[in-house]
């Protein structure tokens, strides 16, 4: 019986792929990590591929300021947007992917959001290249694109925290019917927070050749959900004091742009602390 996957040989012969469960969870963890593009990131957002960076493989998460991590993420990964992404995976034998594993996901995004602040996440990187012995700018370039520098990822990293854009990835090699349910009903119902489940099927020839087929389908990303996401996202980089003033100085007459820097001045004054936020204009 063919499941519909086949591998063309140079000779014109068909050979039959078959589909088969993963022999462990660890083995599917370790080919995320290291290959990321099997989180479908052509699939989530198609005008422009999400890509990834890992930042570390069981990321720990505390629930209280000062206490140790209580949870281990299994992935946490940046896209070229800074948007910190959650990735949990489990096999489908796993009786926990049915309805458990969303409350464990949950708890993971508040506290994380909570309690990670954006150098945490970046100290964490770096210390997953100095244990790999690589160069993180390097990272960054090799997996984001070479247009994204360290100076420009970390404060989008950070503005996403306090805005609360993220996005939960739930991973296996079959989505039960009731998580999918679940992660649509999310999806649909969470402004800032994207949630999506991720089959990454496995194939194998039966002659025992070694080779292996990987097939990521996304689930949960419906027209309802991407509309609703698209017009709160952000766009582009952050604004921050110097892009903001640039403007203001070319659209704005002398003496408007005083008075909004009097404003500005007194508010550095007397706050404590002053966010910019993102936007055409």
């Amino acid at each position: 019986m063919t499941t519909g996957m086949f591998i063309l040989q140079p000779n014109g012969s068909l050979i039959p792929m078959n589909k088969r469960t993963y022999d462990s969870e660890e083995k599917l963890q370790i080919w995320i990590a290291d290959h990321p593009e099997l989180l479908a990131g052509e699939q989530i957002q198609p005008d422009s591929p999400r890509r990834w960076l890992l930042i570390k493989r069981e990321a720990g998460i505390p629930d209280q300021e000062t206490s140790g991590s209580r949870w281990s993420l299994d992935h946490l990964f940046v896209d070229q947007d800074g948007i910190p992404t959650f990735v949990e995976v489990k096999r489908s034998s796993d009786t926990r992917i049915r309805r458990e594993v969303v409350g464990q996901m949950l708890d993971y995004a508040a506290n994380a959001i909570k309690y990670w602040p954006a150098e945490h996440i970046k100290e964490m990187f770096l210390q997953r290249c100095r244990m790999e012995k690589v160069e993180p700018e390097e990272e960054i370039h090799l997996h984001l694109g070479a247009d994204i520098t360290d100076d420009e990822l970390w404060p989008k990293v950070t503005k996403n925290l306090e805005d609360g854009y993220i996005r939960l990835l739930f991973v296996s090699d079959e989505i039960p019917r009731e998580l999918q349910s679940i992660v649509e009903f999310l999806n649909k119902q969470m402004d800032r927070t994207q949630v999506f489940a991720i089959e990454i099927h496995q194939y194998t020839e039966s002659s025992g050749s070694g080779i292996v087929t990987l097939v990521p389908r996304l689930l949960g990303q419906s027209i309802e959900s991407q509309l609703k996401k698209k017009s709160i996202s952000p766009i582009g980089n952050p604004w921050d004091e110097e892009s903001f003033f640039n403007a203001v100085n070319n659209e704005l007459s002398a003496e408007e742009v005083l008075v909004i820097q009097k404003v500005y001045d007194w508010s550095k004054e007397k706050l404590s602390r002053i966010a910019f936020g993102r936007g055409q204009r």
